[in-house]
Formats: C-alpha cells, sequence, structure tokens
C-alpha cells in the first residue's frame, strides 16, 4: 500500500472518531455546571469601565471621559 492510500483510511475512520470526540469533549466542558459563573465574568468584560474607576480627577482640565468628569450644568 502507497503511504496516501494509509493515510487517506486512517483519516477517514480513526481520525474521523477521534475529532468528533474531542468536538464533544469541548461541548461538555463548556456547558459543565461549574462555568456559569467564569462564562457571566467573561460576557461582562466590554461592559466594564476599569478606566473610570482608574481616575481620580486630579488633573486640572481632566479629559479621562469618566461620568465624574463630566460637569452637570446647572
Amino acid at each position: 500500500m502507497e503511504t496516501y492510500t494509509v493515510l487517506r483510511h486512517f483519516a477517514d475512520s480513526w481520525f474521523l472518531v477521534a475529532m468528533a470526540l474531542f468536538f464533544l469533549g469541548v461541548i461538555l466542558w463548556a456547558l459543565r455546571p461549574g462555568s456559569r459563573v467564569s462564562h457571566r465574568d467573561t460576557a461582562m468584560i466590554p461592559l466594564r469601565n476599569d478606566s473610570a474607576d482608574a481616575c481620580k480627577n486630579d488633573c486640572e482640565n481632566c479629559k479621562c471621559g469618566s461620568v465624574a468628569a463630566i460637569e452637570v450644568p446647572k
């Protein structure tokens, strides 16, 4: 047998089974019961505003864009 034929038979049988098991394992790992908190924390990353917490508004003309730096007209 040629090398190509042997590798082709391996890819058509056992490697396909291995890829399917890996795919199912990744899905089960992502949906495990203990990962809810981790997924919720990761989903909230774009909504965090860490730069506003770091600003102390100590500069004379603060342009950091934090809510505390915006002056509300009276």
